[in-house]
């Protein structure tokens, strides 16, 4: 959708704009495979070896390959290609996708309620867990290959995952613009690779290709039924992923996405799978490892590298994606403020966040060396895709019923086919919850804890400081003629924009004075990604030189309110920074025993406030201009 186009669609009132990704088809598609396919490409290292191997093994008989080989290729199909390429990312808001943008386009359009709001939080506390396990069962299995290569090396398969992984993320803070554009044709040899040797194993027993048709998966659960079910919580590695293809839309565009699974990622992996399983027909001992023994003796080491840096390129797109995430949570109001710096100044979505940055460093390189293998990891991995993918189905469902409205016999048949798949992969996921797949829902709770303390903290602040504010109309008549004013400009910043900053207030108590021209700030951030600069301002004249000015953005940008100020106009002189003063409010929190938050809540909130990023870096404002003065709040 063009700008206008988007702006039309916004309807009244609303400011926001598509991010539209520029390029071919043929040079997004290619992107797109590096970036968006890389966690579900790796898949094939472990997800088949897990299913007949892992915590509920399975016999290595016909019926069971081509049950397996039949679910995994039905999976692909209902949950990948239909659920997500088809339809969901039909459900863009302003061009992004993903939870967070799903959950914004639905509060946008006024749909859902308090429990849409829960479900957006809670997804995003899964997503958390799914990106610190990514990273380490990856790179863990494509090192293991090394042991396959020579038995005597698995002493270093460990040590070595780690220094891989403890590179990645010292690399981070140098962004990834530069080595991006070989993201693509790296990813591209490994799925060449899949295919190929896929191809290489099919040709010794063309009778694999029977496990594609559904009548084998139906057979397989009647007459295999508690194992079948069982079996879900493996075969389910290899769609993990599938959200990535949503949540990157905004990067690259639904038509490459789509162009690049259809026609390259989906018969590659499926291809590889049956390779798979035709290997294991023949040679049961393979599953020790059957995706490097499918590979002839000589072309092992050489397959293990290229399987490394396809691992590490997976890797990085899910730490990039942690960033991009969480700087959306913030803009939000889901996260406290963190500290995001640029890593690029061409290169859309390149940031780096610290604090992100080395949490999931040291997280990740606890998993590798706490489980120790993939195949261990393997049962802490699926809770939280699956539990992903099921918060992903009840958004869908509030967007095709009451937003594109579909026939309701349609609307009924998709969303609860869709239901039943996620249902039962989460209930076969929690199964494996004794085995590590607690790991993923205690960083879930845990993080649920923190995101929504801080939202309902915020919303109990806010609510106490507008109940003692001062309307502004009011402050203007009792403030003529009775303060002095000097020369220059004043920014109060108020999240609320209604009544008095508490800032200004305590500024005219104990100074007594008032600037020439006062602008009281509130910068907005929409719910959508985008907002043009066109839309960036809504300046209210109030008599006697104040102004009321709102800076809006969407949620992908980062507010630099120097950068705004300078085009503002209607409000007198251009803003010079050497004649401008901005003033924050710092406010202390205080225990209370009203109604609101537990004490231990309120507690957790003010740590949480005191350690956030300051308002002064995160609105980019020049640090010998900033004035804080302080207030008390009980909340």
């Amino acid at each position: 959708m063009n700008a206008p186009a988007a702006a039309a669609a916004a309807g009244p009132g609303e400011v926001g704009h598509a991010h539209t990704p520029q390029g071919s088809l043929a040079r997004l598609a290619l992107g797109a495979v590096g970036v968006v396919f890389g966690d579900i490409g790796t898949s094939p290292l472990y997800a088949f070896r897990e299913t007949f191997a892992g915590h509920h093994p399975l016999p290595l008989d016909r019926l069971h390959i081509f049950g397996v080989l039949s679910v995994v290729f039905w999976s692909m199909m209902l949950i990948v290609t239909i659920k997500y390429i088809t339809v969901l990312l039909r459900a863009d808001n302003r061009g992004e996708g993903g939870s967070l943008a799903l959950l914004a386009l639905i509060s946008r359009k006024g749909l859902g309620g308090w429990w849409v709001v829960m479900l957006g939080i809670i997804a995003c506390s899964l997503f958390y867990g799914d990106s610190m396990i990514t990273p380490a069962i990856s790179v863990l299995s494509a090192v293991e290959g090394l042991s396959v290569v020579e038995a005597r090396l698995e002493p270093v398969v460990v040590p070595l995952a780690c220094t891989i992984l403890v590179g990645l993320f010292l690399l981070q803070r140098r962004g990834t613009a530069r080595v991006g554009a070989l993201f693509g044709p790296v990813v591209c040899i490994y799925f060449l690779t899949l295919a190929a040797l896929g191809i290489a194993n099919i040709g010794a027993d063309w009778s694999i290709l029977q496990a594609l048709s559904p009548h084998w998966a139906a057979r397989f659960f009647v007459e295999d039924t508690l194992r079948a079910f069982l079996a879900l919580g493996s075969v389910v590695l290899a769609v993990t992923g599938a959200e990535a293809l949503y949540a990157d839309m905004g990067h690259f565009g639904r038509r490459p996405i789509r162009a690049a699974w259809l026609y390259f990622v989906f018969p590659a992996l499926m291809l590889n799978y049956l390779g798979q399983g035709a290997l294991l027909l023949a040679n049961p001992a393979a599953i020790a490892n059957p995706f490097y023994l499918m590979a002839p003796e000589a072309l092992r080491l050489p397959l293990v590298f290229v399987a490394v840096m396809a691992t590490i390129i997976a890797s990085q797109a899910v730490i990039s994606g942690a960033f991009s995430v969480t700087q959306a949570a913030i803009q939000l109001g889901f996260i406290p403020r963190m500290r995001v710096l640029h890593t690029s100044a061409t290169a859309y979505g390149q940031i780096y966040m610290p604090l992100v940055n080395w949490l999931l460093m040291a997280l990740v390189i606890t998993l590798v060396v706490t489980f120790g293998s993939s195949s261990n990891l393997a049962a802490a991995y699926g809770i939280a895709v699956t539990g992903a993918m099921l918060i992903d189905t009840l958004l869908l469902s509030v967007v095709v019923f009451a937003l594109w409205k579909w026939n309701r016999w349609l609307a009924f048949g998709a969303i609860g086919l869709f239901l039943v798949i996620d249902v039962a992969y989460f209930a076969a996921n929690l199964t494996k919850v004794p085995d590590g797949g607690w790991f993923p829902l205690l960083v879930g709770i845990l993080l649920f804890t923190a995101l929504t303390t801080w939202r309902k903290g915020r919303f109990l602040m806010a609510q106490r400081l507008r109940e003692s504010a001062m309307p502004i109309e009011v402050f203007i008549r009792s403030a003529r003629g009775s303060a002095a004013r000097v020369l220059g400009t004043a920014v109060f910043l108020t999240s609320t924009p209604e009544g008095v900053p508490h800032a200004l207030l305590h500024n005219l108590k104990h100074n007594k004075v008032l600037h020439e021209r006062i602008i009281i700030l509130t910068v907005r951030i929409a719910e959508v990604p985008w907002v043009e600069e066109a839309q960036r301002f809504e300046l209210t004249p109030l008599g006697d030189d104040f102004y009321r000015l709102i800076l809006n953005y969407g949620f992908m940008q980062e507010p630099d309110v120097p950068a705004a100020l300078k085009l503002v106009e209607g409000c007198g002189p251009s803003f010079r920074m050497m004649d401008t003063s901005f003033f924050l409010a710092r406010q202390t929190l205080l225990p209370s025993a009203r109604p609101g938050m537990a004490i231990w809540r309120e507690k957790l909130f003010a740590w949480m406030l005191n350690n956030a990023e300051t308002a002064m870096s995160f609105f980019k404002l020049p640090t010998n201009r900033v004035v804080e003065l302080g207030s008390q709040v009980e909340i």
